[in-house]
C-alpha cells in the first residue's frame, strides 16, 4: 500500500499551514480534541478530523473525518488506504489462521466503505455491512440501534444465513471484526456485540475504528464488558484521543445551529441555507449547459454492489479484475479538459464508487476526489475553519422504507469540480434522481459535466424465484461410510443410490460388444473391477511415496485458490469418482490449515447425458448454489469440463467453473498444477476411491426422481488403499505450506485463462494417427491409465524421456500386450489411443460406439 501512503502524504502537504477545519466550532463552543499524550497526538487528530454542527437532539457536534470519504472529498487512494492498512493491522493482530476464519461487519451508512476496505486488508475474510434498506425475501439475521445517529435502526441481511452463525450457535474460534468510523462512547458497538452474542456467541471480537475518542470514564467499560459476556474484545484504531465537551454544549450547539439557519433564511429566502450560506452558489448559466451522460460500466455479473448481503473473497477477486476496464470507460466519457473530478457515491453505496475512484486515478491525469451523499443533516458554514463549507439538498431517490425525506451532498458546491461521476445502484436510479430539484439537477448547477454510472442492485438468491430450491420429497439424504464407502462419514456424502445388490458387471470384451451391437450407453453397465497384481500394488505404493508431497502441494494450491476466489466456506462437490479423493483431500487441507469444516458431496456426471439433475436440486435445497465448487481429479482434453458447463446451463446459480488437482490440458483456471504427472489415485479403481464403482445411469434402475446409482464393493476391503492414500498425502501438508502460500500468491496475480492447448493437441494426434475422432484420444497419465484398466486399447504414446511417472503405464501395457510408442514434442506425458474401427472399447462423445470408417 505504498501508493496510498504517498497519496496521503500529498494530501497532508496540501493542508499544511492552513486553518484547522474544527477551529470554528472549537472557538464558539469550547469543544477540544485532545490527543493520546504522545508527541504530535493533537496534530494527528486534527489531520484526521474536523468539526461541524448538526440538527440532532442527542449530539450537536459532529466529528468530520478527512479520510472517510463521506462528507469531505478526498483522494480515493487515501480513503481506501486508510481502511486497507487497518485491515493489515487486524490481520497481524489476529495471526494468519484466525484472520482466515474471521468475518468483518461494517456500520451503515458512514462505515460501509471503510469496513469493506478493512476486509480487503484482511484479504481472506467475508464482509457484511448493516443496512437501513429492507429487502423483501431476505431473512433478517439480526439488528441493533445506534444511539447518537440521525437514523438509528440497523438491519443485518446476509444472503448466507450461516455467515454470522446458526440459531443458538456461533462460530467459536472465528473472530467477528466490527468496523465503525469512530469509537466514541462505545455504546453502538457494544450494543451490537451484546445483541449478536445472544444469537451467535463466539469467543473473540475485534473493534476497528479510524479514531478511538472515548472519554476516560468510557475506557474501562470495554474490559468490564468482555468479562460480562465471557469473550475477548480487542480494539484497533488509527488515532487515539478524546473530545472535551464543556457543560451545556448540546444546548449551545442547538442554539447556534438555529441562529445560523434563521440568518440564512432571512438573507435570501433559504437558498443560501441549502448551499451553505452562499459558498456553493450556482455558476451562472451552468445548469442549462451541463450535460448528464450515462456511462455503462460493464459491472461483472454476479458480483454484489457492496456488502449489504455479504461480499466474499471470490467476489473481491472478480471485481478487482474488472475495475480497470470500468475505470477506462469512465475516463473515456470524461471531457478532455476535466482537470478536477469528483466520484460521488450514494449513502450506503460507498465501496463500489470508492474502488471505481481508485481505478480512475490510474486512468487519468486529472485530480480525482471521492465522497458520498448522506441522509445526515449538518449545518454548512462557509468558513475555512469549519469542516462543512457547502451543502446540496435534494429528495431521497431510492424509495426508502422510512418514507421520503431530504438527502445531502457536502463540500461539492463551490469546490471547483469540472466533472462529477455519480455512482448509484439500480434501486436508486429513479425518476426522483433525474427530476428537477433532484441530485443530478443540483449537481448540474455546479459542474460542467455530470456522468451517471449505475451499479446493478444485487438480488440475493434467497429473495429471487428459484423453483429448483424446492426439494422433491422423495430425494433421500446422502449416503455415507461405512454403510456406503470405506471413507469416514464426514469425508463425503454420496448423492447416489446404492445398487450394490444389482448385477451390473461384465467382462470388458462382452461389455463393449453389447455397447456396439445394441447402441447401449457405457453408463448402463460396469466393467469388472481390475484386480491389481502384487507387482502393480507395489508399484502404486512406490509411486505414492514418490509423489505424495507433490500431490499435497497441488491439493493445497487448489484449495487455497478456491478459498481466496470462490468462497471462504465453499461447498465441495466432487465428480464421482475420480474427483472424490481430491475433494476429500481438499476438505482435509481446509480443516488442517484453517479449521474449516467444509461440506463435501459426490455427484454423478455422465458423458452425453449430463450431470445428475436430482443431485443438483438436492444441493440447491440445502446450500446456496453460488457456494458450490465442482471438483475433479484432472483434465485431459476438457470433455467433462465442457459437459459440466453445458449441463449447468439449465440450473440457476451454479458456477460451471471446475477446480482440479492437475490441468495439463489447460482447460480450467482453478487448478493445483498444470503438470502432467502420476496421480496415484488414477492407478487403481474402486480400491483407491472408497470402494465405490463408476456411476450408473439406466432407465430401469434410475427413475425420474432418483439419484444416479453406484455400487459399494465391500468384498474388496482387503485390497482397499483409499485411507492409506489420503493419510500419506496429508502427512505432507505442513511441509508444503510455505510453498503453497508462495504459489497461490503468484497464481492469484497471474493470467490463468484456459488455453485449451490440450484440445488442439488431441485434434492433431487424432488426424496424424488416422483416428478422426477426438473422443478416442485419451491424453494425460490419468486418462491413459483408465484406458489400460477399463478398455481394449490400441497403443500408448509416451513422451520420450518420461521417467517414473510412466512406470505403472509400462507395466499395465506389458500385461495387456499393448505397444508403447516413444514420441517427441508430446504436450502430455503420455496419451492412450483407442482404434475406432469396431475395436472393443471405442466409444464416442455420446457414450455410444463409433462406427467403422
Amino acid at each position: 500500500m505504498s501508493a496510498s501512503r504517498t497519496s496521503e502524504r500529498a494530501a497532508r502537504k496540501e493542508t499544511a499551514n492552513v486553518v484547522w477545519s474544527g477551529s470554528w466550532v472549537a472557538e464558539r463552543l469550547g469543544v477540544e480534541l485532545v490527543g493520546n499524550g504522545t508527541p504530535g497526538g493533537d496534530g494527528e487528530l486534527r489531520e484526521l478530523l474536523g468539526l461541524a454542527l448538526r440538527r440532532n437532539p442527542k449530539r450537536a457536534h459532529l466529528l468530520v473525518s478527512n479520510v472517510l470519504g463521506k462528507h469531505v472529498p478526498q483522494r480515493p487512494s487515501v480513503v481506501y488506504g486508510a481502511g486497507f492498512e487497518l485491515g493489515l493491522r487486524v490481520r497481524e493482530h489476529l495471526g494468519e489462521k484466525l484472520a482466515r476464519r474471521s468475518v468483518v461487519l461494517g456500520y451503515a451508512e458512514t462505515a460501509t466503505g471503510l469496513g469493506h476496505a478493512v476486509a480487503d486488508g484482511l484479504g481472506v475474510a467475508p464482509y457484511l455491512h448493516s443496512t437501513r434498506r429492507p429487502v423483501e425475501g431476505v431473512v433478517r439475521a439480526g439488528g441493533f440501534e445506534e444511539s447518537h445517529s440521525h437514523a438509528t435502526s440497523h438491519l443485518l441481511l446476509p444472503e448466507d444465513p450461516t455467515l454470522l452463525g446458526t440459531g443458538g450457535e456461533g462460530r467459536a474460534g472465528e473472530p467477528l471484526v466490527l468496523v465503525d468510523d469512530e469509537f466514541s462512547t462505545g455504546n453502538t458497538v457494544l450494543n451490537t456485540i451484546r445483541a449478536l452474542h445472544e444469537l451467535y456467541p463466539r469467543d473473540r471480537y475485534v473493534i476497528v475504528a479510524l479514531v478511538d475518542m472515548r472519554s476516560p470514564a468510557d475506557r474501562g467499560r470495554l474490559t468490564e464488558f468482555a468479562a460480562e459476556i465471557g469473550a475477548r474484545v480487542d480494539l484497533v484504531a488509527r488515532g487515539t484521543g478524546t473530545v472535551r465537551l464543556p457543560d451545556g454544549v448540546l444546548e449551545k450547539g442547538q442554539a447556534l445551529v438555529a441562529a445560523h439557519e434563521r440568518a440564512a433564511e432571512a438573507s435570501d429566502g433559504g437558498a443560501a441555507a441549502a448551499a451553505g450560506a452562499g459558498a456553493g452558489s450556482p455558476v451562472p448559466g451552468r445548469e442549462a449547459g451541463t450535460r448528464c451522460t450515462r456511462v455503462e460500466l460493464g459491472w461483472p455479473a454476479g458480483v454484489p454492489d457492496g456488502g449489504r448481503h455479504g461480499f466474499t473473497p471470490g467476489h473481491r477477486a472478480r471485481l478487482e479484475s474488472a475495475l480497470p476496464a470500468m475505470a477506462a470507460r469512465i475516463a473515456d466519457a470524461l471531457d478532455g479538459d476535466a482537470r478536477r473530478v469528483l466520484v460521488l457515491g450514494f449513502e450506503e453505496l460507498m465501496y463500489a464508487p470508492l474502488r471505481l475512484g481508485t481505478a480512475l486515478e490510474d486512468h487519468t491525469d486529472a485530480e480525482v476526489r471521492y465522497s458520498t451523499t448522506t441522509r445526515s443533516p449538518v449545518l454548512a458554514v462557509d468558513d475555512p475553519g469549519y469542516a462543512i463549507r457547502s451543502r446540496l439538498v435534494f429528495p431521497a431517490h431510492d424509495n426508502p422504507a422510512d418514507g421520503p425525506g431530504e438527502r445531502f451532498a457536502y463540500n461539492v458546491a463551490g469546490a471547483g469540480f469540472d466533472a462529477v461521476v455519480v455512482v448509484v445502484d439500480s434501486t436508486a436510479d429513479t425518476t426522483e434522481l433525474h427530476a428537477p430539484g433532484g441530485l443530478l439537477a443540483e449537481l448540474a448547477a455546479h459542474t460542467a459535466q455530470v456522468l451517471l454510472a449505475v451499479v446493478p442492485s444485487y438480488v440475493p438468491y434467497a429473495s429471487s424465484p428459484a423453483p429448483e430450491r424446492q426439494e422433491p420429497r422423495m430425494l433421500p439424504e446422502p449416503l455415507r461410510g461405512p454403510v456406503f464407502s470405506s471413507y469416514e462419514p464426514d469425508d463425503v456424502g454420496w448423492l447416489l443410490q446404492d445398487l450394490s445388490d444389482t448385477e451390473l458387471e461384465a467382462p470388458t470384451e462382452e461389455r463393449e460388444e453389447a455397447i456396439q451391437s445394441g447402441g447401449a450407453h457405457y453408463a448402463e453397465s460396469l466393467p469388472v473391477e481390475y484386480q491389481p497384481s502384487a507387482e502393480y500394488q507395489d508399484l502404486f505404493k512406490a509411486a505414492l511415496d514418490l509423489s505424495a508431497a507433490r500431490i499435497a502441494r497441488a491439493v493445497g494450491t487448489v484449495t487455497e485458490t478456491v478459498l481466496a476466489e470462490r468462497s471462504p466456506r465453499p461447498v465441495l462437490v466432487s465428480l464421482a469418482r475420480a474427483g472424490t479423493p481430491v475433494g476429500v483431500l481438499m476438505r482435509r487441507w481446509a480443516q488442517h490449515r484453517h479449521g474449516l469444516d467444509l461440506p463435501h458431496y459426490a455427484v454423478s456426471i455422465v458423458r452425453g447425458r449430463g450431470i445428475d439433475a436430482n443431485a443438483l436440486r438436492w444441493l440447491a435445497a440445502h446450500h446456496n448454489p453460488a457456494d458450490v465448487v465442482f471438483v475433479d481429479g484432472w483434465t485431459g482434453k476438457g470433455a467433462i469440463t465442457r459437459e459440466l458447463s453445458a449441463a449447468l446451463a439449465e440450473f440457476e446459480g451454479f458456477d460451471p467453473e471446475i477446480a482440479v488437482l492437475a490441468d495439463p490440458g489447460g482447460c480450467v483456471r482453478t487448478y493445483g498444477t498444470r503438470e502432467d504427472f502420476l496421480i496415484p489415485s488414477a492407478c487403481l479403481n474402486s480400491t483407491v476411491s472408497g470402494l465405490i464403482s463408476r456411476t450408473v445411469l439406466r432407465a430401469d434402475l434410475v427413475g425420474p426422481h432418483d439419484f444416479h446409482g453406484a455400487k459399494f464393493y465391500q468384498e474388496l476391503a482387503d485390497a482397499d488403499v483409499s485411507g492409506h492414500f489420503l493419510d500419506t498425502v496429508a502427512e505432507h501438508f505442513d511441509e508444503v505450506a510455505d510453498a503453497v502460500d508462495a504459489e497461490v500468491k503468484e497464481l492469484l496475480a497471474a493470467d490463468r485463462a484456459p488455453t485449451w492447448d490440450g484440445w488442439a493437441a488431441v485434434e492433431r494426434i487424432s488426424e496424424e494417427y488416422g483416428i478422426h475422432d477426438v473422443n478416442l484420444v485419451k491424453p494425460g497419465v490419468g486418462e491413459t491409465t483408465r484406458v489400460l484398466l477399463r478398455r481394449v486399447p490400441w497403443k500408448i504414446l509416451a513422451k520420450r524421456g518420461a521417467g517414473a511417472d510412466l512406470e505403472h503405464i509400462r507395466l499395465l501395457a506389458e500385461q495387456r500386450g499393448v505397444p508403447v510408442e516413444e514420441v517427441d514434442e508430446l504436450p502430455y506425458t503420455c496419451v492412450g489411443l483407442i482404434h475406432p474401427k469396431y475395436t472393443r472399447g471405442a466409444t464416442g462423445a455420446d457414450g455410444k460406439a463409433v462406427a467403422s470408417q
